[in-house]
């Protein structure tokens, strides 16, 4: 079998094209150092340990990091296609037993080993986003999940981007459209976190993330009392801290936005162009009021934290600063503390 047909059939078993460069290389070599990998395939060395553990977790090879240069040894083929046939064997009764199962379950808390685990739930939370996700990732992950990122803003979803362990000169302009409605970049290396729809989660340690084997854990959630706490985490100690790199243009008006901060966002950008705003919401009141139901009104103003300059006063404030009529009054998103109003449901911005 030539090489161009080899490469299709290990495509086929999942593996992209630089997981397959990097296992022929070692595989011809029997064992090789990541700079060794690097000078022969042309990808970082950073990014093949990242490639080396994926392939160490499909039982393709064995990385050996208690030497110094880190090994990376190919295993006998007969052993890679026992675990292979192993593997498709053994999840066979799971797939027998959750073919009718239409509804995606996901555990309360569920504690992950490897990296490629939490990558795998990462990517599948955000396929499901439909209205708001943060995310807060080390630049050399990035491209892991940056075909689900683009697909949630294709959705209109409010994604929230904090590229963290690189340096915001090393980050090409452009390099975020698409990929998020507002970026920012910190050279520091934080923990990964993401939040999807105040629904669910990944948290992992920063350790677990640099380095390819490490005992360190990550963990996925689904607990409405815990989103709120990460989010505010995200804005609160890191947001302010990173560069802000992109911020995508608003939604044309009339918008309706499903996400309270999504619409806190663009009426921002649309009264910093000298587009007038009017928003319309369902609201409960959170302070004395005999109005309920609805309000609706000219936006004077935004507090909100999400774009620069910011304008709130605390982390988690976001809110619309609204004019009907004689009155004056805020509106803030659910849970919302300070403000006059808490909006329930949609927002619906118009053009004044």
């Amino acid at each position: 079998m030539d090489d161009t047909k080899l490469s299709e059939r290990l495509k086929k078993l999942g593996l992209s094209e630089k997981e397959i460069d990097t296992y022929l290389t070692v595989l011809e070599r029997g064992e090789a150092t990541a700079s060794e990998v690097s000078d022969a395939t042309e990808v970082s060395k950073r990014y093949v340990y990242s490639i080396s553990e994926a392939l160490e977790d499909r039982g393709f090879v064995h990385v050996d990091d208690h030497v110094v240069p880190t090994e990376i040894r190919a295993r006998d083929p007969s052993e890679v296609i026992d675990i292979l046939t192993g593997n498709l064997t053994e999840i066979e009764p799971a797939l027998s037993e959750r073919h009718t199962q239409t509804e995606h379950e996901v555990e309360q808390f569920d504690v992950m080993k490897s990296r490629m685990t939490m990558l795998k739930h990462m990517g599948s939370f955000i396929s499901e986003a439909e209205n708001e996700l943060t995310l807060s990732i080390a630049y050399d992950l990035l491209h892991e999940v940056i075909d689900e990122l683009r697909g949630a803003v294709d959705r209109g979803v409010l994604v929230m981007l904090l590229v963290n362990d690189v340096p915001a000169d090393e980050v090409d302009d452009g390099e975020f459209e698409g990929v998020a409605t507002t970026a920012r970049v910190w050279d520091q290396a934080t923990p990964l976190t993401l939040t999807v729809d105040q629904k669910y989660g990944v948290v992992a340690p920063s350790e677990m993330v640099a380095r390819p084997n490490t005992n360190r854990r990550a963990i996925s959630f689904a607990e409405r009392e815990m989103v709120p706490v990460i989010t505010g985490s995200f804005f609160g100690n890191y947001w302010p801290m990173a560069t802000q790199a992109h911020v995508a243009d608003p939604r044309p008006l009339p918008a309706e936005f499903g996400c309270f901060r999504h619409a806190v966002l663009d009426a921002t950008l649309h009264l910093r162009n000298d587009q007038p705003v009017t928003a319309e919401a369902t609201v409960t009141p959170r302070r004395d009021s005999d109005d309920r139901g609805s309000v609706e009104g000219t936006v004077r103003g935004t507090r909100q934290c999400l774009v620069e300059p910011a304008t709130n006063d605390f982390p988690i404030e976001n809110s619309l600063i609204v004019k009907s009529g004689s009155r004056r009054f805020s509106v803030g998103g659910p849970g919302a503390l300070i403000e006059d109003y808490e909006a329930k449901d949609t927002v619906t911005l118009t053009k004044a």
